[in-house]
């Protein structure tokens, strides 16, 4: 059976000026957890019960000691571009001022990055908040968004001219709805009022960040990494299509709205007087300045019906629909339509998709891995992006999730999601089939 990926002649994903990359974040690669502060992802591995296989991010892929040969990996992808993320604990001490020790180990990356053409595209916060600022309330204290305002200040005046690109946050709805509201990721709490303060502390940051990013980095590409998950009603009655918009406006748009409108959605009417953010004057405007580009992360859709609360419940996808190893619907037209309504929604600045791609069940053998249901995926998910170019929405990169496999969060080392395979016991990295033919679309672009 042959294997590639194809794209219509004519698209504009097959021209240079296209970006394509591939994304990893620093915990769930980095390893060397003694070379800086705890964060909460460190405490919430060592709580029992909280991820799947009792593991954690100490080594996770041993990045730290490798870089260079994961540089040399990537290049030899041929991709244009590559999304890291900062550990904030790596960076920083205790008492704010620089680790210098950490900051060189970004700034060789980059400079290694450099070197070989690749593109730096700068995540400034990828859920990892040192544990020591968490002790003081973290995300649910307002002195956290200016403690990273600080933070950001710092790297980029240290980085330089070494990054083509950051992003503030990626995110916000995983770090506010699933760290604080409903506790299955870092820091595990479960409040509903907890949640909603947090994503709105984590807005006001991003708010400030941009600030500073404009000051003292004017000349990157700026913005947000932004995650969704298209909601779509059970039925057609109007009970589940109200269902499934607000769903969306609770988990899609709530962080989206803000830094376009500088306004949470209706929704926020429906919460007790206790659950909803406290804002302050000026909050909004913070939030709600010019970014240079939106990312979008997609994976899947969501389906929902009418229920209390609320006023909307999830139904898990059934056994008749195809699933990926998270077990989640594999649906492609859900992206070209998330794409397509954040367009006539909002005047959206250019779009990156900085994140997509799928977890499977892969098997190595006799060297290789041959990943088909993840090669289908983004076959099917480079088709998507492409529809939505040609009904006028401007996306200007598309990054694969992930370059190798890693820690996944609650999941642990369960799940692989990388076009790379890891071999957890050796460390080794062995491009999968998927990563070849990625190579061979990028480098046949004309």
């Amino acid at each position: 059976m042959t294997h590639q990926f194809t794209l219509p002649k004519q698209s504009k994903m097959l021209q240079p000026a296209f970006t394509y990359g591939v994304a990893t974040s620093s915990f769930q690669i980095e390893g060397a957890a003694d070379k800086r502060l705890p964060c909460i992802w460190d405490t919430f591995c060592a709580t029992k019960g909280k991820i799947k296989d009792a593991s954690h991010g100490k080594t996770a892929c041993d990045h730290v000691s490798r870089f260079k040969d994961d540089v040399k990996l990537i290049a030899d992808l041929g991709v244009d571009a590559y999304r890291l993320s900062i550990s904030w604990a790596r960076v920083l001490h205790k008492d704010g001022n620089v680790n210098e020790e950490g900051m060189a180990f970004y700034i060789a990356l980059l400079d290694e990055l450099n070197a070989q053409g690749i593109k730096p595209f700068v995540t400034l916060y990828h859920w990892d908040l040192p544990q020591h600022i968490e002790d003081n309330g973290g995300w649910l204290n307002r002195k956290t968004a200016y403690l990273f305002a600080d933070y950001v200040e710092k790297v980029c005046v240290h980085f330089g001219e070494r990054v083509h690109s950051y992003a503030t946050f990626n995110e916000p709805f995983c770090s506010a709805y699933l760290g604080y509201e409903i506790g299955i990721h870092a820091p595990g709490l479960c409040q509903r009022k907890y949640g909603r303060q947090a994503a709105h502390h984590i807005l006001l940051a991003h708010g400030l960040g941009m600030t500073v990013l404009k000051k003292y980095s004017p000349n990157t590409l700026n913005g947000i990494v932004l995650n969704y998950t298209p909601a779509y009603p059970a039925s057609n009655s109007e009970e589940d299509r109200r269902a499934a918009d607000l769903a969306d406006q609770y988990h899609n748009q709530w962080y989206t709205q803000p830094i376009f409108d500088q306004t949470y959605p209706d929704i926020i009417n429906q919460l007790n007087d206790h659950e909803r953010p406290h804002i302050e004057e000026g909050d909004m405007a913070i939030i709600g300045q010019p970014i240079d580009f939106l990312g979008v992360n997609f994976y899947t859709r969501a389906t929902y019906r009418a229920a209390a609360d609320l006023g909307f419940q999830e139904i898990a996808p059934g056994d008749e629909v195809e699933k990926t190893d998270m077990g989640w619907e594999v649906y492609p037209d859900a992206f070209t339509d998330l794409l397509i309504d954040l367009h006539k929604r909002y005047d959206l600045p250019p779009v990156y998709i900085t994140e997509n791609g799928a977890a499977t069940v892969d098997v190595l053998e006799q060297g290789e891995i041959i990943d088909t249901q993840r090669i289908a995926y983004y076959q099917s998910h480079l088709n998507a992006v492409n529809d939505a170019i040609e009904a006028g929405v401007d996306i200007r990169g598309y990054f694969a999730w992930s370059l190798m496999d890693n820690f996944e969060w609650a999941e642990g080392y369960l799940k692989r999601f990388g076009i790379v395979y890891v071999n957890y016991a050796t460390l080794a990295r062995i491009p999968k089939l998927s990563a070849k033919l990625y190579k061979a679309l990028i480098t046949g672009r004309t």
